[in-house]
């Protein structure tokens, strides 16, 4: 059986931290920000972390 292959997409969308959490970009935040108060705008600039059961299919789709 072949080795197991990154998923490319979520590969560059999210990053596994050292503590074995998954980081990612949050949605929304490309453009059209003017209509956004500003509570949320820096909300949506701070990243996002995944939950602990969605964090370990995220981490078996990144390992090479």
């Amino acid at each position: 059986m072949g080795k197991m292959k990154t998923h490319k997409g979520a590969s560059k969308r999210m990053k596994v931290r050292p503590g074995g959490t998954v980081k990612f970009k949050k949605a929304g935040a490309g453009h059209l920000m003017s209509g956004k108060s500003g509570k949320r705008c820096r909300n949506l600039r701070r990243g996002g972390k995944a939950p602990t059961a969605v964090a370990a299919k995220i981490r078996e789709a990144l390992k090479s």
